[in-house]
């Protein structure tokens, strides 16, 4: 018979309660399951008192007071069908069953210990004996207690890419009614710059020129159709300019039919970005809006600008001529430095780089001491970027620095509250043995694979396993298969066991014994045990006492093995 049916069974000992009087004869007791256990931080007594035919006398009661070790108790009275009082009353003839439960809060003392039974046998109100103490059960199963409290903390990510896309604009403007390059504008400032950077991006490595689209507009004034035509004659002559200057700075890219060309017409989005820009009365901006709005009619809508003669003057002066252009965008990719460059910037000259590379460069980096630098750079160069600060808390925390990591995760949330510094804050408050407050603080935090591992420990703490197996999900650790052990579930216990990092550490003998134990493999729980003890010889002391090894007492290798 497997472990969990025998725990669904009973186990019945003989009777205690036989008064010489024979006022009662005797009773049986089953107490599920058996040896007790321990789960959340009490021990559950259930006990079923079964009364034979005629067991107890019409007029007789019985006061039954359990013992775990030499703690009481509550007490269940039960009464004869004649007997007056307060109880649970007992037919004479058919007898019956008294189901008993209490809920104990687990002490160490019970580890090792008995549940025994004792009682007072009344008639009439007179005590007419007090029978002995009996053993009916062993205690206590403590398994629960051998979860790992290591608890997790989280590294907030970089958003660090080494290959960024990135886009160069340019611009031509044109006179009215023109679309050919003037030479007034292949000398301003903005077309230089973009000279300057094709030369600079011919010559550097790590920039990689991908596309090119020049759209041509017009201003919302002349013949729609004209305008059409007008705009795709901008955008060509764009081309035109843009290939000129890709050849005179020797750009290769740029010589290369990568181009997307498009005529967008008249241009009145940009007119209106354009109007509030300018320095018009405002209640004349609104006037020229309303008609943009009303009108839709382009025809319509450019008669009705006109006749504000004043205001038509104006935006013909100083709005319109912005909208007569080519606009000329480049897509490049830039390639970062190398990982190993990275690292050295940061080690050395970290004020060179930006938060996300900081960030980036930390997370490669192996030893811990030139690791917290970097960090510590990050967040003197950085200081309203929390992550530095986060980052720092949870490398302190995983050298056992719980006090120093709990600052920093502190100034973290206090630069911005987030959910990886407050699932941080419920790993240290875990760590500590406040499991309430870790809990309060899991249910506010990101849900990561960390702060889920963390409600699994608590949920095992709380006795919770189901919780506890969720929260672990697919991970394959010690936690998980104590969780699904405790769930009942050997089986998936032993494949979790054997498939995670303590398939051969001591603890994960130990509890591959338990489970050889509970599905009665007497000569696997023996042999686990002796791997465990030859890794760890304190789980020789613990396997001795251990209730889960009772049914080995009986078993010589055992006995020779922890003696």
């Amino acid at each position: 018979m497997n472990y969990h049916l025998k725990s669904l069974a009973t186990i019945t000992l003989a009777g205690t309660l036989t008064a010489s009087c024979n006022l009662l004869k005797d009773l049986n007791y089953t107490v599920t399951p058996s040896p007790l256990e321990m789960h959340g931080d009490s021990v559950r007594v259930k006990v079923d008192v079964t009364f034979p035919e005629k067991g107890i006398r019409k007029k007789a009661s019985v006061e039954i007071t359990p013992m775990l070790g030499s703690t009481a108790l509550n007490s269940v009275t039960v009464l004869g069908e004649k007997a007056t009082g307060n109880g649970t009353t007992i037919q004479y003839k058919p007898g019956g069953v008294v189901s008993y439960e209490d809920v104990v809060a687990y002490k160490p003392e019970f580890e090792v210990t008995e549940l025994t039974v004792s009682g007072r046998v009344m008639k009439g109100g007179a005590e007419k004996m007090i029978t002995p103490s009996k053993k009916i059960a062993d205690g206590t199963i403590i398994t629960p207690f051998l979860v790992n409290k290591d608890f997790k903390v989280s590294t907030a990510k970089d958003n660090h890419k080494n290959v960024r896309e990135d886009i160069y604009t340019a611009q031509i403007n044109y006179l009215k009614g023109k679309s050919d390059l003037r030479k007034s504008e292949v000398e301003k400032e903005g077309w230089k710059n973009f000279e300057k950077w094709l030369s600079d991006a011919q010559n550097n490595p790590k920039i990689n020129i991908k596309t090119v689209t020049i759209t041509g507009y017009a201003s919302p004034e002349g013949e729609e159709n004209k305008n059409n035509t007008l705009s795709t004659d901008r955008a060509n002559t764009g081309k035109s300019a843009t290939i000129d200057l890709a050849k005179k700075t020797k750009n290769e890219a740029l010589q290369k039919e990568i181009y997307t060309l498009l005529g967008r017409g008249e241009d009145y989005e940009g007119f209106k970005v354009e109007l509030e820009k300018s320095t018009m009365n405002q209640d004349e901006k609104q006037l020229v809006i309303r008609v943009l709005e009303m009108y839709k009619d382009p025809v319509q809508r450019e008669t009705e600008m006109r006749n504000m003669a004043k205001t038509f003057t104006y935006l013909d002066e100083y709005v319109f001529p912005k909208l007569r252009r080519a606009e000329i965008k480049v897509v490049y990719e830039t390639t970062g430095h190398s990982d190993e460059t990275y690292q050295s910037i940061a080690k050395t000259t970290p004020e060179k780089l930006n938060v996300e590379e900081l960030l980036y460069a930390a997370s490669l980096i192996k030893d811990a001491n030139e690791k917290a630098l970097v960090y510590a750079a990050c967040e003197k160069l950085y200081p309203t970027d929390h992550r530095a600060s986060n980052n720092l808390g949870a490398l302190l925390f995983s050298q056992g620095k719980v006090a120093e990591a709990e600052a920093k995760f502190e100034k973290a949330n206090s630069i911005k509250e987030n959910s990886t510094t407050i699932g941080n804050l419920a790993a240290v408050a875990g760590s500590k043995g406040d499991f309430k407050k870790a809990k309060e603080l899991l249910a506010k935090a990101d849900g990561s694979v960390e702060s889920n591992y963390n409600n699994g420990i608590i949920a095992i703490v709380e006795g919770n396993y189901g919780a506890a197996i969720s929260n672990f999900a697919e991970n394959k650790t010690f936690n998980k298969a104590l969780a699904q052990l405790l769930n009942k579930d050997f089986e998936g216990a032993k494949a979790t066991i054997d498939a995670s990092q303590d398939n051969n550490s001591a603890q994960g003998f130990y509890l591959k014994a338990i489970i050889a134990s509970r599905t009665d493999k007497a000569d696997d729980a023996v042999s686990a045990l002796k791997n465990a003890i030859a890794k760890d010889a304190s789980f020789k002391a613990k396997a001795q006492k251990d209730r889960e090894f009772l049914k080995l007492n009986v078993n010589q290798a055992f006995l020779d093995l922890v003696k």
